[in-house]
């Protein structure tokens, strides 16, 4: 959300609030800039004076969430800058520099090495079928980008996004960070746990992480708890399950999730701070190695011209 929008909301909610609303029902009015986690536990401090407590936790826990959102993005941008960079240039060598050197071998009558004939086939199939490539790549895209948006195909991306090398750990660990946190939060705000839960589904992005937790819920409302529903599903993990069952037994729930969720975070910080140094030297490599084999290609053809001449 841009700040000109952000300001605008801001501005007519602070007109709420002095034209006598509460606080909390002036943010219901815009559930999709306020989160429901924060706009329900703001309603339970206004309701039992604590409010000033809650606006903190509540500050605290969307500076994490902006953390969390940053760290992702950070660690995808090298990749895709340096993805693109890489498809330019190779674009540029195969469209327009190895034709120019194909054309003058060609008319030199010289027989060229097999990489050479090979990149020159690339280049002639990309310059007579690039606009259908180009379009079939769209097509598909658009097609799952439609099916994505589904909801069994949404399940699917969710699943297969905690599920990636490297990158599907931190985002199992981001998942399960904003879950514990939104549980502590809403749970020292002083929401039973039969209120909270739907809570916290409603405002969870992945559709595994949904069904896991409605799992939980439904098992909750039968007697269990909270602690053994979620030992059931492998989705979380050893630590939370154990922290959780410490936080039910102490009563102490909302100060050991909130631990669970700085412990998640920073191993998801860590691993994600790993991903971006590991894929720096790789991508530098990757981009190397095809640029290589391009003039490899190109010097190869030259030798092997001057020795046919000579």
């Amino acid at each position: 959300m841009s700040g000109r929008i952000l300001r605008g909301v801001l501005g007519e909610v602070i007109a709420e609030v002095r034209g006598g609303s509460q606080l909390s029902a002036a943010l219901d009015k815009y559930p999709k800039v306020f989160s429901p986690v924060c706009r329900r536990s703001l309603r339970v401090g206004e309701q039992t004076g604590g409010l000033e407590v809650i606006l903190r936790q509540a500050a605290d826990y969307l500076e994490k969430e902006l953390v969390a959102a940053k760290g992702v993005k950070g660690a995808l941008m090298y990749p895709i800058i340096a993805s693109v960079a890489t498809v330019l240039v190779v674009g540029v060598l195969i469209g327009f520099v190895l034709p120019a050197f194909g054309d003058l071998y060609s008319s030199l009558g010289a027989e060229l090495p097999l990489l050479t004939r090979l990149l020159l086939g690339v280049s002639s199939g990309l310059q007579s079928y690039g606009v259908y490539l180009l379009l079939g790549v769209l097509v598909l895209a658009g097609v799952a980008g439609i099916y994505i948006k589904t909801p069994n195909g949404r399940l699917k991306w969710d699943r297969l996004a905690l599920n990636l090398p490297l990158v599907g750990r931190v985002n199992h660990l981001k998942e399960l960070a904003r879950c514990c946190r939104s549980l502590s939060l809403l749970f020292s705000a002083g929401l039973p746990l039969p209120e909270i839960l739907p809570l916290v589904i409603d405002g969870a992005s992945n559709r595994v992480m949904v069904k896991a937790l409605t799992d939980v819920q439904e098992d909750m409302l039968k007697g269990e708890g909270l602690c053994r529903p979620m030992a059931k599903n492998n989705l979380f993990l050893p630590m939370m399950v154990q922290m959780v069952k410490v936080g039910e037994e102490t009563g102490n729930l909302d100060t050991t999730l909130l631990a669970v969720a700085q412990g998640y975070e920073t191993e998801a910080q860590d691993k994600t701070d790993s991903i971006i140094r590991l894929i720096q030297p790789i991508m530098t490599l990757v981009i190397g190695l095809v640029i290589g084999v391009i003039a490899l290609s190109m010097v190869s053809a030259m030798y092997s011209m001057y020795g046919q001449l000579s």
